[in-house]
């Protein structure tokens, strides 16, 4: 799959895609990301790429014309490549009035063609660009951030990690929200911490190498996180069918 990515600041990306596991998948091709500096499409001689906004008001927009040759180049050049000879790619825009970005959206980009990734600056981007060109408006959460290349990134990590040989099955599926809850608590080596408040040792149960009762104190530690941090996620597995009688006692005993 390939990644378009639209940007003032291409630099941005180089570190990060050579770092971490993650890296295994930009390496090996399987997320193919071409960076598109978004001066190299202006026609001035300042190149610039925004202005003041119509109307009155604080801060730069960035224009239509720009970011209209930046797209019509990508199209272009993927159309050229075959990258889209089966699906058109979704135009993303980050932006705080965006939806969630969730793992149900990461899985969805993650078995596609990729996408072409629309990284705003300063007070966005030109209305116009959005109504002709995008098909999809993220968000990170309620916050605002200086730019799209942030969210592009994150979006670009959780997209690489889902590709076949970076991470096993098991990892995929014991993360947060991959059944539509949040996972619980992880313990590794000294089987003993000596703090100065006492012995903080790990659970038991984890020490015990019955795998029925791990699987089921990991089952029931999710769902006790979820609940008090996130009782939407536990209504939408209920209604989802995806809680089991068992989950349901669980639950039950916690009294929230």
């Amino acid at each position: 799959m390939r990644f378009d990515i639209i940007t003032l600041f291409p630099d941005l990306f180089g570190p990060h895609l050579a770092q971490g596991i993650t890296r295994r998948a930009f390496e090996s091709g399987q997320v193919d990301v071409r960076l598109w500096p978004l001066r190299d499409f202006a026609e001035d001689a300042y190149r610039r790429v925004d202005d003041r906004p119509y109307g009155g008001g604080p801060g730069m927009v960035l224009l239509a014309e720009p970011l209209e040759r930046a797209l019509a180049a990508v199209r272009t050049d993927r159309h050229a490549t075959g990258a889209d000879q089966q699906l058109a790619p979704a135009v993303v825009h980050f932006t705080p009035t965006g939806l969630p970005l969730s793992q149900a959206v990461v899985q969805t980009l993650a078995t596609g063609p990729g996408a072409v990734l629309l990284c705003g600056r300063y007070e966005g981007i030109d209305q116009r660009v959005i109504d002709r060109h995008v098909t999809l408006e993220l968000s990170l959460g309620d916050f605002v951030l200086s730019g799209g290349e942030l969210p592009a990134l994150a979006l670009l990590d959780a997209v690489a990690r889902l590709q076949t040989g970076v991470l096993t099955d098991e990892s995929h599926q014991q993360d947060s929200f991959s059944d539509g809850l949040l996972e619980g608590p992880h313990y590794s080596r000294p089987e003993v911490l000596q703090t100065p408040d006492g012995p903080l040792p790990v659970p038991e149960v984890l020490r015990s190498g019955h795998h029925g009762d791990i699987a089921r104190w990991r089952r029931d530690q999710s769902l006790a996180v979820t609940a008090r941090r996130r009782p939407d996620l536990i209504e939408a597995a209920r209604a989802a069918g995806r809680l089991s009688k068992q989950d349901e006692k669980t639950l039950q005993a916690l009294d929230l």
